[in-house]
């Protein structure tokens, strides 16, 4: 393998964000790792000319979601929040076609689930923690939250 072949295998790796590139053959060993300060090896065997497939792009499955906060108001004295436990996606019922697991005015125990957080694509049930009466909903149903982002006022 000559060493302009290298450098393309190189520039492809930084086009496409690769951090690692391995490629074996009967005759052939290659292996380029980039990235990681002090751990950038380049080992091969020379050997003769292999054909190479063209490396597949790999397309971020993530898009950017901005993620919202609500400015909430302040809770007076006998007023408290309950709030995200974790950065996701809150949802206010298990699934569009049943209804909310609270609303505002419903009573809520420390064990009762209020909303769901989808987070990796794993549905978190959230529970109140706290005691008291639904008096607001601060975020709004498949809106992004952030860690301890108020997601209730309960009284």
């Amino acid at each position: 393998m000559k060493i302009e072949e290298i450098r393309s295998i190189v520039e492809m790796m930084s086009k496409h964000n690769l951090s690692e590139f391995k490629i074996e053959s009967d005759d052939t060993r290659l292996s380029l790792k980039r990235g990681i300060p002090g751990a950038t090896a380049v080992s091969f065997a020379p050997q003769p000319m292999i054909q190479m497939a063209a490396p597949q792009t790999v397309a971020s499955a993530a898009a950017a979601i901005p993620v919202v906060a609500p400015a909430a108001p302040a809770p007076t004295a006998k007023q408290i929040t309950i709030d995200a436990p974790i950065v996701g996606t809150f949802y206010s019922s298990a699934s569009p076609d049943t209804p909310p697991f609270v609303k505002v005015g419903d009573k809520v125990a420390p064990d009762k689930v209020v909303c769901i957080i989808e987070a990796m694509k794993v549905m978190n049930e959230i529970k109140a923690e706290k005691e008291g009466i639904i008096k607001e909903i601060l975020v709004k149903n498949a809106q992004s939250v952030e860690y301890g982002c108020p997601l209730f006022v309960i009284e």
